[in-house]
């Protein structure tokens, strides 16, 4: 994926039972975010910060997030009191094949050190790691979308907790159309 193409158009489960379409999402600004699996202390922490934000943006932009899990552990495993925008299942990688989601062994370790506050945060708040699989391996992606489908921004984790500032899915929210 590249910026300014068309986003190409997602079908997947979510934890709501619902099959969502990123056809619903036509005329509407939105990100798309990657993550490695439902029980990842950085994801959860990450799916809080998201939902927070969501409610400061009221309509402006819309998110979405996909984990490499299954849909009834991602279920069982998602905070669903926060769950105020689509969390989606590709346990199969699907859409992780088709959008380049990088698996990184040294970013794994390399984030260890630098991220290691933010995973005690998480932690503190509840968020526990209960896997050890290959999807521990991914890096996280995010892509910021125009109204009309275009990719207008694209942000590749570094490593595990590395993800697309705040502020620049705000500054994308607020901008206008044309801007």
């Amino acid at each position: 994926m590249e910026v300014g193409q068309s986003l190409p158009r997602i079908i997947l489960p979510a934890i709501d039972g619902s099959e969502f379409d990123s056809k619903s999402l036509k005329g509407k600004k939105y990100l798309i975010t990657f993550f490695r699996f439902a029980t990842c202390p950085l994801c959860k922490l990450r799916v809080a910060q998201l939902a927070k934000l969501k409610a400061e943006l009221v309509g402006n932009c819309e998110v979405v997030t996909i984990f490499e899990s299954e849909i009834e552990h991602l279920k069982k495993h998602a905070n669903k009191q926060i769950a105020i925008f689509p969390i989606l299942a590709d346990y199969n990688r699907q859409y992780y094949e088709l959008f380049g989601v990088k698996k990184s062994l040294l970013g794994l370790f390399r984030g260890i050190p630098f991220r290691l506050p933010t995973v005690m945060k998480a932690m503190l708040s509840g968020y526990f790691p209960q896997e050890i699989s290959s999807r521990f391996f991914s890096m996280p992606l995010s892509l910021l979308v125009d109204e009309q489908g275009i990719i207008r921004s694209i942000y590749n984790g570094k490593d595990a907790g590395d993800h697309m500032p705040l502020e620049q899915i705000i500054k994308f929210a607020k901008k206008g159309a044309g801007d």
